[in-house]
């Protein structure tokens, strides 16, 4: 179970690579669909900490209770 929570959190680094990646491509075409991807971006690497945050909290629990 701990193995899985740990690669879904490097996919929220791979959605945030990918978004900037388009923010990038698209700035100097179109500035406004940009801030979609921007967004994106932002969210995916809170995300990124939030999920890595509470996966070594639940280790350290786990770690703890044993």
């Amino acid at each position: 179970m701990i193995k899985i929570l740990r690669y879904t959190e490097y996919l929220y680094l791979v959605v945030a690579a990918l978004s900037i990646y388009k923010v990038i491509e698209l700035w100097s075409v179109e500035p406004k669909e940009t801030y979609i991807f921007i967004f994106f971006a932002v969210v995916s690497t809170a995300m990124f900490l939030f999920r890595r945050k509470y996966r070594k909290r639940f280790e350290q629990r786990k770690k703890d209770n044993q």
